[in-house]
């Protein structure tokens, strides 16, 4: 799975609105609104690397209200969070 991490700026009058367009589009896990500089970061997983240009070219950039995006491709996760999940799966009620 690749992940990328998208910086999003976007028309401040529509920052609901385009974090919902966002967060609808096929490929893009999360959007999260966020205080400072920038207006939203969006969390884009997909199986594929040439998917991650799909979802963020043809779909993020080109959403209403996006004015400028910074991509940031994860190459490996440290997550505490993620690592408990994957080992309890299957195990959510053991006791």
């Amino acid at each position: 799975m690749i992940t990328a991490i998208v910086l999003i700026d976007c028309a401040t009058d529509a920052i609901p609105e385009v974090a919902q367009a966002l967060a609808d589009l096929p490929g893009v896990s999360e959007v999260y609104s966020v205080a400072g500089h920038l207006d939203l970061i969006a969390v884009v997983r997909v199986p594929e690397f040439d998917q991650v240009a799909e979802v963020i070219a043809g779909g993020i950039s080109k959403t209403r209200g996006v004015l400028s995006t910074e991509t940031h491709i994860a190459f490996r996760a440290y997550s505490k969070h993620d690592l408990e999940a994957a080992f309890a799966i299957g195990f959510e009620n053991a006791d």
